[in-house]
């Protein structure tokens, strides 16, 4: 599947204002490797469910930094036996111990700070990638998130022409709220990310 600059314009006029099931539908429809990414951040549960819902066989790659909070860990164990997820784990190469023990979690200002976020997060988000090889990236990006996300819709081109989907970009939490209320669906909003450190930051993978 290969996708214009032009094609992908005209699909998210289409597809803005339309149900997210109905994307992720069209989107598997027309890709042959999909995958969906979650670090099980707050609302990951509502991209979850979706693409489940179409897919339940489909490979859900969890990049886990090994920085989690208990509560993070907690709430993907449930999500894990709950929804059946395909779950592809993928950690770096040294364990947060040994790390910690020589480096520590950097400041954002520390040149180490990007050394840190290669290890754990960039390197075995690569090897991911590399061994799924998807043509469709499922992830929960919106709207508001950041300025880089700003620039982005419904539907992207990521590295290597990889079609990023994002069925939930222009809806608010007020909307997510609704939509895990109306399935009894749990969230988890005590999350830490040590390579972002602020909310509005980027890591590195959406760029």
């Amino acid at each position: 599947m290969a996708f214009s600059q032009e094609n992908i314009e005209n699909l998210n006029k289409q597809f803005k204002g339309i149900d997210p099931q109905e994307i992720i539908s069209w989107a598997i429809a027309n890709g042959n490797t999909p995958v969906v990414t979650t670090n099980f951040r707050p609302y990951e549960v509502a991209i979850l469910h979706a693409v489940t819902d179409v897919d339940r066989d489909i490979p859900v790659v969890w990049c886990d930094t090994g920085y989690n909070t208990p509560n993070t860990y907690k709430h993907a164990e449930e999500l894990i036996s709950r929804l059946g997820l395909n779950i592809k784990l993928y950690v770096p190469k040294q364990t947060s111990s040994h790390r910690d023990a020589v480096m520590g979690i950097p400041h954002i200002d520390d040149p180490l700070h990007a050394t840190f976020t290669e290890q754990v997060k960039l390197e075995p988000f690569r090897r991911a990638m590399e061994e799924h090889k998807p043509d469709v990236w499922f992830t929960n990006l919106r709207k508001g998130q950041t300025a880089h996300r700003d620039s982005l819709d419904v539907l992207s081109l990521g590295k290597k022409g990889v079609l990023k989907v994002s069925p939930f970009y222009y809806w608010s939490d007020t909307q997510l709220d609704a939509y895990l209320n109306e399935r009894d669906l749990p969230n988890e909003h005590k999350y830490f990310d040590p390579t972002k450190v602020l909310e509005n930051r980027e890591c590195g993978l959406h760029t």
